[in-house]
C-alpha cells in the first residue's frame, strides 16, 4: 500500500493536533494576550513560530531521518544521539511536561469548585484518577489514531469553538496597553514564550507515534511516510494556529475581570464563568481535561516505547506504570511551581533542539558534515546553559557580562548568531579535512 485515503490523512491530522494541543497550549495564549494587549498580533506571530511552526518542522525532521529522535540526533554524533533523547524524554515526560497535563486539568476543571482548604487533597485524588485513565488508554497504543481522530478531538474542538464564539459575540472588555516585555520586544518575547508549550521537544517525541500510525496502515516507503506526515501536519498547523489566535484574542479582553492573572487557566475560567456561568466552567473543564488527556496519552506512549527499546528487559507495560507512578508524585507540586521550574530548563534545551531541526533541513546543503551539527549545537548549548542558569538566578559575572554583547541577547536569542557562525566554521573545517583526506589518498595511490 503506497498511499492513504484523504479521510485517513485528515484523521491523522486531527490526531497530531490532539497530541500537541495540551496543557501549555491552553494556559499560555490567554495570558500572552492579556499582557501583550494592543501588541498581540506581533506577539502571537512570534509565539506561533516556536509553538506551531517549529513542532511541525520537528516531526518532519524526524520523519526525514528515520522513525525516532535517535535517528535525527545521531546525525551529529552517536554519543549525542544517545544522550540528547534521554534529556528530551525526561523533560517532556515525567519531569515537567507530563505532570503539567494533570495540574492544568485540575486548575481549570476542578479547582474552581473546591474549597481552598481541600485543594491539596483534591489535587492528589484528581492526579491519581487522571493518570490511571492515562495508563489504561496508553496500554492500547494501536487505538490512538481512532480514539483521537474519531472521538476526543472532535468533541474538544466543538467545545473550544463554542467558548470562543460566545467570547467574540460578547467580549469581556477591550485590549489594554502592552505590559513589559511585550511593550518593547513583542515578537521576540512571544517567540521565547512559545518555548513553554514544549511542543518543539514534544514533536521530537511524538514523531514516533505519527510514523508508527502510518506504518500500521501498511505503508513502509520512507518518502511516502514523509509525504503523509507533511499533509497531516498542515491540517494540525491550521487547527493549532486558529485556536491559539482565538485564545490570545480572548486574553486581550480579560484585564477587567482577571487582572494580573498568574496563568491563562485563571483567565479562561473567569471569562467562561462571566459568559456562561457554571455551565461554561464545566464545559471549559471538560475541554481542558480532554486536551490534557490526549497529550498525556501521547507522552506516556512515546516515553514508554522509548524506555522499552533502550532497556530490553523492561516491558512496555512496566514502563507505562513506572512513568505514571513517578509523574503522579511530581504533579502534586502544583501548576505555578512547575511553570517556574520549567521555563529555565527549556531556555537551556530549546536552542539545541532548534539548531538540530534546522540543520536537518539544511543537511544536503552542507553535505551532512557532522562538524556542522556539532559546532552549531555546541555554541547554542553553551549560551543556552548560561541563559538557563541566569533564569535560575545563578550568574557567572565574567561570562554573563560578555554574553550581553551578543546580538539579540536581550531578546532571548543570543545563541542564534553564534550558532550560525560556528556552523559555518564547522563546515570550513569539514571541507578542509575532506580535501586533505582526498589529497592523502591520491598520494597513496600514486605510490
Amino acid at each position: 500500500m503506497n498511499a492513504l485515503p484523504n479521510k485517513e490523512i485528515f484523521k491523522l491530522g486531527l490526531t497530531m493536533f490532539a497530541l500537541f494541543f495540551g496543557a501549555g497550549n491552553i494556559i499560555f495564549p490567554p495570558l500572552l494576550g492579556q499582557q501583550s494587549g494592543t501588541n498581540v498580533l506581533l506577539t502571537i506571530l512570534g509565539f506561533l513560530i516556536t509553538g506551531v511552526g517549529l513542532p511541525f518542522l520537528g516531526v518532519l525532521a524526524v520523519s526525514l531521518s528515520g522513525s525516532q529522535l535517535q535517528d535525527l540526533a545521531g546525525k551529529a554524533h552517536p554519543i549525542f544521539g544517545a544522550i540528547f533523547p534521554i534529556i528530551v524524554y525526561l523533560t517532556i515526560g515525567p519531569l515537567f511536561g507530563l505532570p503539567r497535563t494533570a495540574t492544568v486539568s485540575f486548575e481549570i476543571g476542578a479547582s474552581p469548585f473546591i474549597p481552598e482548604a481541600h485543594q491539596g487533597l483534591a489535587l492528589a485524588l484528581f492526579s491519581i484518577c487522571f493518570f490511571a485513565i492515562t495508563a489504561w488508554l496508553s496500554l492500547r497504543p494501536s487505538k490512538i489514531t481512532d480514539w483521537f481522530g474519531n472521538i476526543l478531538t472532535p468533541v474538544l474542538l466543538g467545545i473550544i469553538a463554542l467558548i470562543v464564539i460566545v467570547a467574540i459575540i460578547h467580549p469581556a472588555g477591550t485590549s489594554g496597553t502592552p505590559m513589559a516585555p511585550y511593550d518593547e520586544t513583542p515578537f521576540s518575547s512571544g517567540f521565547v514564550e512559545g518555548y513553554l508549550t514544549m511542543d518543539a521537544l514534544a514533536a521530537l517525541v511524538f514523531a514516533i507515534i505519527i510514523i508508527n500510525s502510518i506504518k500500521l496502515k501498511g505503508i513502509s516507503d520512507q518518502k511516502t511516510i514523509t509525504k503523509i506526515t507533511l499533509k497531516s501536519g498542515v491540517i494540525s498547523v491550521f487547527g493549532l494556529c486558529l485556536v491559539y489566535i482565538s485564545l490570545a484574542w480572548i486574553g486581550t479582553t480579560s484585564r477587567s475581570i482577571a487582572p494580573n492573572a498568574g496563568n491563562g487557566g485563571y483567565i479562561l475560567t473567569q471569562i467562561t464563568h462571566l459568559q456562561m456561568g457554571v455551565f461554561g466552567q464545566i464545559l471549559l473543564g471538560i475541554a481542558v481535561t480532554l486536551a490534557c488527556l490526549t497529550t498525556a496519552i501521547g507522552l506516556t506512549t512515546a516515553c514508554a516505547t522509548y524506555l522499552s527499546k533502550i532497556i530490553p528487559r523492561l516491558s512496555y507495560k512496566i514502563a507505562v506504570f513506572g512513568i505514571i507512578t513517578f509523574t503522579t508524585i511530581v504533579a502534586n507540586i502544583g501548576l505555578d511551581q512547575l511553570i517556574a521550574i520549567t521555563l529555565p530548563v527549556l531556555v537551556g534545551i530549546y536552542p539545541v533542539a532548534i539548531v538540530l531541526i534546522a540543520a536537518r533541513f539544511l543537511h544536503r546543503w552542507f553535505k551532512g558534515h557532522s562538524e556542522v551539527y556539532n559546532f552549531a549545537m555546541l555554541a547554542a548549548g553553551f549560551i543556552g546553559l548560561f541563559d538557563m542558569l541566569k533564569a535560575f538566578k545563578v550568574e557567572f559575572s565574567p561570562i554573563s557580562g560578555l554574553l550581553q554583547y551578543l546580538p539579540l541577547y536581550d531578546e532571548g536569542l543570543g545563541w542564534l548568531v553564534p550558532a550560525i557562525l560556528c556552523g559555518l566554521i564547522g563546515f570550513a573545517i569539514a571541507t578542509i579535512r575532506k580535501k586533505n583526506s582526498t589529497y592523502a589518498q591520491s598520494l597513496q595511490s600514486e605510490r
